[in-house]
């Protein structure tokens, strides 16, 4: 058994992840940066493109800067179990799950087929642990020890997927189980496009990398060797920490690739390509070219306190103002205008307030043009203040102007 993992472990050194000539795949192609853009003026992606269906997107606002047929729709092998995992990371977020939460394999999990940790019936498994096997291993089995503990069932996990698509604006998605194995006629089918919505969602819970970037295991569980199916992107590629692979031969070679280099962070999706080697070059191919021309700037969340403003009749004199979303600007490499924001708001506002009310706005500027406006929402809700609170202020302002 030693004698294997050690064979097993110069493999990945040597043979997995090849050294020189052999890495050029994960290394920026010759884009050049050196002269000068005018603004506007970005060339058209003019790369090598194997994948039928490619999306390229900036995580951070969510704009498309490529796109080859971004709403066919096309079964997605594995990366469907972008939305499984994101189902786990929002439950996890609620407080219906915990990390160290220990699960039982099923029959069914036991039973399905294609990538698997090989679970027996009956054996325990944490919530971390089907995590990572799902994100290294893309293992199926874990895929449904989840659905059935999160959802009830099967069943009721994959209607979970469908409606939190269709709250992500994935309108041409439809999930038949959480691996992305084919499962009937239809099976599941989805876009380039909405897989990036999706992604764009699951990398929203910084934990996701640090599962996503775990290159191998010798006895993941005390018993079985895992092996990162995105190895060679997540060693060899620039600030590449994820994110999902999948391949079934209806869906092809797909891929949901990201990497972040500051504050930016590029999400490309491919679909469909014909092998292992040109569905990495694709991706990696639209993230040079996201990379070379455009950076990202966060400027504020959506729960970071902008300013306040008086409330009329209200039992709080005044109201903490945020942001309706995270606010960020994607920019041109070359231009070099000031980023600002400017603050518009009424004198004072009448009681009652729910919380999320919009009161101002807020102009995000690039030099002296306004990019966006954003709605400042209140941050807590204020209701109207009584008739012996109101009185109280009456009688302290007077006290206050004879003084």
């Amino acid at each position: 058994m030693r004698k294997l993992t050690c064979l097993v472990l110069v493999v990945l050194l040597f043979g997995v992840i090849p050294a020189g000539a052999a890495d050029s795949t994960y290394q920026p192609e010759d884009i050049d940066t050196t002269s000068e853009v005018e603004i506007g003026q970005i060339p058209p992606y003019e790369g090598e493109l194997s994948a039928k269906s490619a999306v390229l997107m900036d995580s951070i606002t969510g704009k498309i800067l490529f796109e080859k047929d971004p709403h066919t729709q096309r079964p997605p092998a594995s990366i469907a179990k972008i939305m499984t995992m994101l189902l786990v990371m929002e439950a996890l977020e609620r407080g219906e799950l915990a990390l160290d939460d220990v699960m039982i394999a099923s029959t069914r999990a036991k039973e399905t087929g294609g990538t698997q940790i090989f679970l027996d019936v009956g054996d325990e498994i944490t919530v971390e642990q089907a995590m990572i096997g799902m994100a290294v291993e893309s293992a199926n089995d874990a895929a449904i020890v989840v659905a059935e503990h999160l959802g009830g069932s099967v069943e009721g996990f994959v209607e979970m997927m469908n409606r939190r698509a269709q709250e992500l604006g994935m309108e041409n998605t439809r999930f038949a189980n959480p691996t992305g194995l084919p499962e009937d006629a239809e099976g599941n089918m989805t876009t380039a496009y909405d897989v990036a919505l999706m992604a764009r969602e699951l990398l929203t819970h910084p934990q996701i990398t640090t599962w996503t970037t775990i290159p191998w295991d010798t006895q993941f569980m005390g018993k079985v060797y895992i092996a990162n199916k995105n190895l060679k992107f997540i060693r060899n590629y620039p600030g590449g920490d994820g994110l999902k692979t999948g391949w079934t031969e209806e869906a092809g070679y797909c891929l949901a690739a990201t990497a972040v280099r500051d504050d930016t962070r590029m999400i490309s999706v491919v679909m469909n390509t014909p092998t292992y080697e040109l569905r990495t070059r694709d991706a990696v191919n639209l993230l040079n070219y996201g990379f070379a021309h455009w950076r990202s700037q966060r400027l504020y969340s959506h729960d970071e306190v902008l300013t306040t403003v008086l409330v009329d009749k209200g039992r709080r004199r005044r109201v903490e103002l945020v942001p309706s979303r995270d606010v960020a600007v994607l920019l041109e490499k070359s231009d070099s205008r000031e980023v600002s924001t400017v603050i518009n708001l009424p004198k004072l506002v009448k009681a009652p307030l729910a919380k999320g009310d919009p009161v101002g706005s807020l102009d995000v500027m690039l030099g002296d043009e306004v990019l966006e406006t954003i709605d400042l929402v209140a941050a807590e809700a204020v209701s109207r203040a009584n008739w012996i609170q109101l009185l109280g202020r009456v009688v302290i302002n007077l006290i206050s102007s004879i003084k």
